[in-house]
C-alpha cells in the first residue's frame, strides 16, 4: 500500500519529497548496516559561547581530498563504503551532479536533533542540490522562509527522498525538531557536492 504524502501543507519552490524511494527492506537493511559499520562522531559545537557536544552522532564521507565543515569546524572525511558509493553513483546519474561528499547524521532518539540552519556554506556553490535519503523512525520535518516565517512541515518516512534545490538554502532554513516521545533511531544521508 502506497503511503501517502504526509505533507501538512504544500512545499515550497525549490524542495521535492518521494516518499519511497527505496523499499522498507533494503532501507532497514542498509539502517542496520550504517548503525553497525560507519565510523561515528559527536564533535563539540560552541553557541552562544557555550561548547556542548552536537545533539546526534555523524558521519562525513568524502572523495579524496575534499574538505567540509560547519559553524568553524573541518569534519574529518573517511572513505566510501561500497553500498554509499553505488548509491552515490545512481543519484549523479539521476540528478547529473558530480556528488563527491556524504554528511551522515544519527539521530537516536527523539531528543537528537537539528535546529534551524541552511545549508548555504561556500563549498557548496550558490544554488547547492542536496539528496536527503531517511531510514528508520519517521520524524518531523520542519521548512521556515527566511522573510516571511512562513513555515512548512513534513513527515519524513523511512525509504523516503527529500531534494533541496535551486534557491531552497538561500530563502528558507531547516530543522529537525526535538519529538520527545519518540524512542526509535533515524539516520540520514545528505548527498552534495562540494566545490
Amino acid at each position: 500500500m502506497q503511503r501517502q504524502n504526509a505533507n501538512l501543507n504544500p512545499l515550497p519552490n525549490g524542495f521535492s519529497y518521494q516518499t519511497n524511494a527505496l523499499s522498507a527492506q533494503k532501507s532497514l537493511d542498509l539502517f542496520s548496516f550504517l548503525r553497525d559499520n560507519l565510523v561515528w562522531q559527536q564533535p563539540t559545537i560552541t553557541v552562544f559561547g557555550k561548547t556542548n557536544p552536537i545533539p546526534r552522532w555523524q558521519c562525513f564521507i568524502a572523495d579524496t581530498g575534499i574538505q567540509y565543515g560547519y559553524s568553524g569546524r573541518t569534519l574529518t572525511a573517511e572513505p566510501w563504503p561500497t553500498v554509499l558509493d553505488a548509491m552515490r553513483q545512481r543519484l549523479v546519474k539521476q540528478f547529473d551532479m558530480p556528488f563527491n561528499a556524504l554528511l551522515v547524521n544519527l539521530y537516536r532518539d527523539g531528543d537528537d536533533c537539528m535546529g534551524w540552519h541552511s545549508d548555504d556554506e561556500k563549498e557548496l556553490g550558490n544554488e547547492p542540490t542536496i539528496v536527503s535519503i531517511s531510514l528508520g523512525a519517521e520524524r518531523l520535518f520542519k521548512i521556515k522562509h527566511k522573510l516571511t516565517k512562513q513555515v512548512y512541515s513534513l513527515i519524513l518516512h523511512s525509504g523516503s527522498c527529500l531534494v533541496m534545490h535551486g534557491t531552497s538554502q538561500r530563502d528558507y532554513q531547516h530543522a529537525l525538531p526535538k519529538q520527545a516521545r519518540l524512542k526509535h533511531p533515524r539516520i540520514n544521508l545528505t548527498f552534495r557536492c562540494v566545490r
